[in-house]
């Protein structure tokens, strides 16, 4: 069973930085981090696997950078340039294959909110 706790989530002012971190029990191949604001469906910000390959939404491509230590069971996510319209639940989430992280994990965190005030 893969359990996954968030924490890291803040207000900031726009053009800040925050970092997101993720505890993550149990097996995975590959992790990400999802947001959902309000009124809004649920985004993928961006994954990585167990190669360190990462991919990232076009939104924030050159502003937010994923990473993990496997070791460690953790997953981290690096947020520079923070703009008003990234606020939202940022979630994270595991799951075996890539396919599924994306199209149905049932493997999710808690949530933590981000507010970028402009």
């Amino acid at each position: 069973q893969v359990q996954l706790v968030e924490s890291g989530g803040g207000s900031v002012q726009a053009g800040g930085s925050l970092r997101l971190s993720c505890v993550v029990s149990g097996y995975t191949y590959t992790m990400g981090w999802f947001r959902q604001a309000p009124g809004k469906g649920r985004e993928t910000v961006a994954h990585i696997d167990t190669l360190d390959f990462t991919s990232y939404a076009d939104s924030v491509k050159g502003r937010f950078t994923i990473s993990q230590h496997r070791a460690k069971n953790m997953l981290y996510l690096d947020m520079n340039n923070l703009k008003p319209e990234d606020t939202a639940m940022y979630y994270c989430a595991a799951d075996t294959t890539c396919t599924r992280l994306l199209l149905g994990t049932k493997f999710w965190g808690q949530g933590t909110q981000v507010t970028v005030s402009s």
